[in-house]
């Protein structure tokens, strides 16, 4: 049985490398001639593997396959190297476009430190990659024999779950990076040179915009000024975030000219790496419940943005929104949102693995800051 070298790294390590595989000088002299050579720079020094090699090469030449997660967990269940396409989001030799590994003259195989025999066995989701293994039922308690099937990746997976298979509807994702995606049957590059996501759906792609630290900045906010809050929620049994709620709705629309920037962590993506986050309009009138409000404003005005430029990359209007993550469970924060995008805006019952009562009817926030119940289908 293969064994793993070390420790997984997660997408949310910091690590990087200046140390990276040299690439065709022709490659470079094209990156420089588009403008991009500072984002696959970028990239080279990002990629874990590249890092690894860098500064473990012992390890590195221990290695025998090179795998997500996924692929080694399928592996650990079915005992074959195979994971699904809607997986491969990483730094990795793979075709966006294609959905597939890249070709052998293509260059990421050159900018990344890893081999064509290293990668795992690619399918579609859906696809059934194995069952389950007699070590692994023993492991796990699942009966011998049941079908493993492909999935995708975390965000691909929320985006259908919140029902936003079709490229009119855009999904919200309020959790520690906030992002708005959309489904499409066409590759598109809403960011010139920044690929789409593999969607959950055979043949699709994800289009995403990040705001990185995106609700991240609701906790910074919870542990930095809600104490009260947190001693009140300690007190009465109510959880904080419903009495940060009240602060957002003790605040008239638009903070009263405070303005938030939601750039607190330097990215690749738009605006750009030099981007940095700002509060600015402050004034004698200000508490910290505008701050929050704040917050909440610059976060939904950002993601606004991405929306506008989803929809002029791709031609489809976005007319509804679906918003899933820890964020969507503050009403204030929906009606917000709502009321900045102009459009219904709605989310699924189930979020963060809470169960809501089979009696729940789904809510829907329109435009006009009007609490709406949304008929069942």
């Amino acid at each position: 049985m293969a064994k793993p070298l070390r420790p997984a790294i997660t997408w949310l390590d910091q690590r990087r490398t200046e140390v990276v595989p040299p690439i065709n000088p022709l490659w470079s002299l094209a990156f420089k001639l588009a403008g991009v050579s500072n984002t696959i720079n970028y990239f080279r020094g990002e990629a874990e593997a590249n890092w690894i090699k860098a500064h473990q090469p012992e390890i590195w030449n221990k290695t025998d396959k090179y795998i997500m997660l996924s692929g080694y967990l399928n592996y650990r269940m079915c005992g074959s190297f195979v994971d699904s396409i809607g997986s491969q989001v990483g730094y990795l030799p793979f075709d966006y476009k294609r959905l597939a590994w890249a070709k052998p003259g293509d260059w990421k195989w050159q900018a990344l430190a890893v081999k064509a025999e290293w990668m795992p066995e690619l399918v579609p989701p859906g696809t059934r990659m194995g069952q389950i293994s007699v070590s692994a039922s023993a492991d796990t308690g699942i009966p011998v024999g049941t079908p493993l099937l492909a999935a995708a990746a975390d965000k691909a997976c929320e985006v259908i779950g919140a029902g936003c298979q079709q490229p009119h509807i855009g999904c919200l994702s309020y959790g520690t990076t906030a992002t708005i995606n959309t489904t499409s049957a066409k590759y598109l590059e809403v960011t010139p040179f920044i690929p789409p996501y593999p969607s959950a759906l055979p043949d699709a792609y994800s289009t995403e915009v990040q705001i990185f630290r995106g609700y991240w900045m609701v906790n910074w906010f919870k542990e930095q000024f809600g104490h009260h809050e947190q001693h009140q929620s300690s007190k009465s049994g109510v959880a904080p975030e419903a009495l940060f709620d009240e602060l957002v709705n003790s605040v008239p629309p638009g903070s009263m000219g405070l303005v938030l920037q939601p750039y607190w962590s330097p990215g690749i993506k738009v605006p750009g790496p030099e981007a940095k986050g700002a509060i600015i309009g402050f004034g004698d009138v200000h508490t910290r419940a505008h701050v929050y409000r704040a917050i909440l404003e610059g976060l939904a005005y950002a993601l606004r943005e991405g929306k506008e430029r989803i929809e002029k990359r791709s031609g489809t209007p976005i007319t509804e929104l679906r918003i899933s993550g820890g964020g969507s469970q503050s009403d204030a924060a929906m009606q917000l949102t709502a009321d900045i995008f102009g459009l219904p805006t709605s989310r699924p019952h189930l979020r963060n693995l809470g169960l809501a009562p089979p009696s729940t009817p789904p809510w829907a926030w329109d435009c006009t800051a009007t609490l709406t119940r949304r008929s069942k289908p």
